[in-house]
């Protein structure tokens, strides 16, 4: 990877939540990326929720997230868990951005991690996403998993994130994603040089 030509990487936050710990996960991503990566986030309030009946044409907030999908060179997405599971805003996202045509997200490299107060991060959360995303031909990162739990301790009250460990399975995670881009779709085959 060179600096010149950077790997762009869209970060998403499954939790709408002013406060939310998942989007302050991402804010943390966004200071440790490598040298050659760069970090822009997607909120995703303005999308509307899924309805086949307003796909054609799609709404300017969703041809907006399906356009910025296409243009990354992988997703960063930090789940919350609720019920166990992915929250409802996130599926939406992916809903919308599985749709034809173009479908931005099939063959995309994408990283999960997730922070939660519960003692098992947002375990349940990703691996539900893995379903999902394994299911519209994304491509998610196996390994490692970023799973932080009893995240009130490791964030301070205006959200950085300040638990040493933590950060250090973030900045490995952010590693191996450059480095999951480069095998999964290197320069010259799908990213524009």
């Amino acid at each position: 990877m060179t600096i010149a030509n950077p790997l762009h990487v869209l970060g998403i936050s499954g939790s709408l939540r002013k406060a939310s710990y998942n989007t302050a996960l991402l804010r943390a991503a966004a200071e440790l990326m490598p040298a050659g990566m760069t970090l822009e986030t997607f909120d995703l309030l303005p999308l509307p929720m899924f309805n086949q009946d307003a796909e054609k044409p799609f709404p300017e907030a969703v041809a907006e997230f399906r356009a910025r999908v296409a243009q990354a060179d992988a997703l960063l997405i930090a789940t919350p868990e609720y019920n166990s599971s992915v929250s409802g805003a996130l599926k939406n996202a992916i809903d919308w951005a599985s749709r034809s045509p173009q479908q931005p997200l099939n063959g995309k490299p994408v990283a999960m991690m997730g922070a939660s107060t519960g003692n098992f991060g947002t375990l349940r959360a990703q691996l539900h996403l893995r379903q999902i995303l394994t299911h519209v031909g994304a491509l998610p990162l196996g390994k490692p998993e970023v799973l932080v739990a009893r995240a009130e301790q490791v964030f301070d009250p205006v959200g950085n994130l300040t638990d040493a460990t933590a950060r250090g399975f973030l900045r490995d995670l952010l590693a191996a994603l450059g480095k999951w881009i480069e095998r999964v779709a290197p320069p010259g085959s799908s990213r524009p040089v």
